[in-house]
């Protein structure tokens, strides 16, 4: 909603997300995200996603933090794309 960077993701999965984030967010808040994935086709597509903040631990970086975050909204059509994203990526290792 700001267009804020609010961290980088670490770890995204069909239910959520861990973030490496450089501000402190609240604790158990409801927050809505926008992040992009590259597809198999190579295109790059956005994602908007309703997450809860579920926990949050220093990361090793001062005035860093992992949070980590369970989706509550997410369109069929993201659901997919973070769906093949995963796939892909667990094929690759």
């Amino acid at each position: 909603m700001t267009e804020a960077v609010v961290g980088w993701l670490g770890n995204l999965s069909e239910s959520g997300m861990l973030i490496q984030a450089g501000q402190t967010l609240v604790e158990d808040g409801l927050y809505q995200f926008r992040f992009s994935l590259i597809a198999a086709d190579g295109n790059r597509r956005s994602i908007e996603v309703g997450a809860h903040h579920l926990w949050a631990e220093p990361a090793a970086t001062p005035g860093q933090s992992w949070i980590g975050f369970r989706f509550i909204d997410l369109s069929a059509d993201d659901t997919a794309r973070v769906r093949e994203w995963v796939a892909a990526d667990a094929s690759a290792h």
